[in-house]
């Protein structure tokens, strides 16, 4: 069955005039009205491709036409029309027009052209619906014809502005515009765990067919299936992403945006997009048939559409999608605080997994102190399961709690950076003696840039009212390396970490007036032109170690 086009626009534009004309000169039946109507729909619709896949544009409550022509044929001749919904479900259906096809098929010249045309319109015209559709399905209507017909296909969208795409073929032998789905397109879930869930699907006939240029897709997302590949296009652009032509062939990283993260590894290539209902993953994987789907979030339901895609034509077929709920993640290990004893707690900052303390109280009022060694990090505190502490904490912070004898108070902490954070933590009955040293309104070290020599250099720094101990360590640095030294120190370590050489002087003092407790020293025997590195610790009653904040001072070049 072929196509015809050009003797078809001729006769339709006689043939409307003709309708016109009739319907000023004398009534008509119902049926002829509506005969005539439709003709001049169809004269104002859009001719459907053969064999080649069409975006149609849809606006809200306004009805759009397509129309095509099938000749006559001495057998049944096949054809296929599938309609792809890329957003809201849509209303759609086929109209065939059998009596005016006859008309449009004959050679006409002159008169005899309006002659012919009246003749037909005696005739009753027999318009019929032969199929309609409502939702966001993909539908593919497959007919058989042996007479000259006009087809008509309208699509409606009541819900909002979509696109949808067409696809009209008459020739069934040349292959396939869209993959083929195996007889049973479910996805298996065949294993879940915390974070990951596998899946394994029957092999597209396409694939053992056209290894080359067929491959499987897999979207991942946390919101709902999707019935199509344009339809989960459609869904992360009104997210606000802007996404490549095709999520299938978004193998080039060139139109990536600031919001995706592309991954490739073993020749698997997968694209993340960050949108405001989660991630949206994309992962294609050649023509693997199963995949673990890895970095899951634990006791998170997932949703997962396979599609095979045609890299040559850019058409894809979609499996039956499938959800899984990833496992809840075990309840994490609770290391035991003891009275008095301080422990150090590194937190891993990539992982965000919280560490968690327990602590049973054997007095009715408990102190928990932290200090916080690198990093940043979030406390939160409970007692008995109620929330009674939570904020992130910087330098030294104590938390002093009221309850009952044999309370149970959970401390879970947390890094809030995605590099590795460090705290110290001591859970005490003794308020009286606090783990760290009374501290001065700042930690800060000062140095007089006027008193500065070749050889020397003097710094001051705050005391307090309690006598306590203040020790003074140099080291020579070099000027690449002061940002480095600054930003990775480790605020809790002591003088232990120290060379002994490093060691300046140590000292007690203290002040009543808090106006008067400050203290200063001139270093000597220094190098001139030279950066140096100053650190001071204080130490208080229980040992522990307080440093100042570093402080970088170079002497003079020439005196």
């Amino acid at each position: 069955m072929k196509m015809s086009w050009l003797r078809f626009y001729l006769p339709l534009h006689v043939l409307m005039a003709a309708c016109l004309c009739h319907s000023i000169k004398a009534p008509t039946t119902s049926s002829q009205q509506s005969f005539r109507t439709d003709l001049f729909n169809f004269y104002h619709s859009l001719i459907l491709a053969d064999g080649k896949e069409t975006t149609v544009h849809l606006m809200k409550d306004i009805p759009k036409r397509y129309y095509f022509v099938l000749e006559e044929s001495r057998v049944l001749s096949p054809f296929t029309i599938t309609v792809t919904p890329c957003d809201v479900p849509i209303e759609w259906s086929i109209l065939v027009h059998k009596a005016s096809a006859s008309s449009l098929g004959k050679e006409t010249q002159g008169d005899h052209d309006t002659q012919e045309i009246s003749q037909s319109q005696k005739a009753p015209s027999m318009v019929s619906t032969i199929f309609n559709y409502k939702g966001n399905s993909v539908e593919t209507y497959m007919g058989m014809s042996s007479h000259s017909a006009l087809y008509m296909l309208e699509f409606l969208s009541t819900e909002r502005d979509t696109h949808i795409t067409v696809y009209l073929t008459t020739d069934t032998t040349s292959g396939h515009l869209y993959p083929e789905l195996p007889m049973d397109p479910r996805i298996d879930v065949i294993g879940v765990g915390h974070t990951t869930v596998t899946l394994t699907w029957k092999h597209s006939p396409s694939v053992l067919q056209h290894r080359e240029s067929i491959q499987y897709c897999l979207l991942v997302n946390e919101k709902h299936n999707y019935k199509s590949l344009c339809a989960a296009e459609t869904a992360i652009r009104s997210s606000g992403m802007k996404l490549p032509p095709t999520l299938a062939l978004s193998l080039s990283p060139y139109l990536l945006e600031p919001q995706q993260v592309m991954i490739l590894s073993n020749s698997e290539l997968s694209i993340i997009n960050k949108v405001s209902s989660g991630e949206v993953r994309q992962i294609c994987m050649g023509t693997k048939n199963t995949y673990t789907v890895p970095n899951l979030s634990p006791s998170t339901q997932y949703y997962f559409d396979v599609f095979v895609v045609n890299l040559l034509t850019n058409a894809s077929a979609a499996y039956t999608g499938t959800f899984a709920r990833t496992l809840e993640e075990p309840e994490p290990k609770v290391t035991e605080l003891k009275d008095g004893k301080v422990i150090q707690v590194v937190l891993d900052g990539k992982k965000q997994k919280s560490y968690s303390l327990q602590y049973q109280a054997r007095h009715k009022k408990v102190q928990f102190s932290f200090q916080l060694c690198r990093g940043q990090v979030r406390v939160h505190i409970t007692k008995n399961g109620k929330t009674v502490a939570s904020e992130n904490i910087s330098g030294m912070r104590y938390f002093s709690l009221k309850g009952k004898l044999l309370d149970t108070y959970l401390v879970q902490l947390r890094s809030t950076e995605e590099s590795n954070s460090s705290v110290k933590v001591q859970v005490s009955p003794h308020f009286h003696k606090p783990l760290f040293p009374l501290l001065p309104e700042s930690l800060k070290i000062k140095s007089f840039s006027k008193l500065r020599t070749c050889n020397s250099v003097t710094i001051a720094w705050l005391g307090t009212q309690e006598e306590s101990k203040y020790c003074v360590y140099k080291r020579r640095i070099e000027e690449d390396q002061v940002w480095k030294e600054l930003q990775s120190s480790d605020r809790c370590s002591g003088p232990e970490s120290r060379h002994k050489s490093e060691k300046v002087l140590c000292k007690y003092f203290y002040d009543l007036n808090l106006q008067r407790a400050v203290t200063a020293e001139t270093i000597k025997g220094l190098d001139a032109g030279t950066l140096y590195l100053f650190d001071v610790y204080l130490f208080g009653p229980s040992g522990i170690p307080v440093r100042y904040h570093s402080k970088v001072v170079k002497t003079r070049k020439k005196c």
